[in-house]
């Protein structure tokens, strides 16, 4: 199950997918390195597919849930430190 994001949100990329889409109303396809490691970015919106609108320094672009994680993550906490 690909994981979810809010809209508005900040996401980090984990990892560099082959290729990257532009998120404008006609998609095109652009190297990765258009983007990279680490770079942080806002969810724009959800898209068919798996796909989100995520706007980066260079741009928006549509990236797959696999390739970002979510940067506003609360801390776990662990049941044997609260009690």
């Amino acid at each position: 199950m690909s994981e979810e994001f809010i809209v508005g949100s900040k996401v980090r990329v984990v990892a560099l997918p082959p290729y990257i889409k532009t998120a404008d109303p006609m998609p095109m396809l652009r190297p990765p390195d258009v983007i990279h490691l680490g770079e942080e970015g806002i969810v724009l919106d959800r898209r068919p597919g798996g796909y989100w609108g995520v706007r980066f320094t260079k741009g928006a672009f549509l990236i797959d849930s696999q390739y970002i994680e979510s940067v506003d993550k609360l801390p776990e906490i662990n049941d044997a430190e609260t009690l």
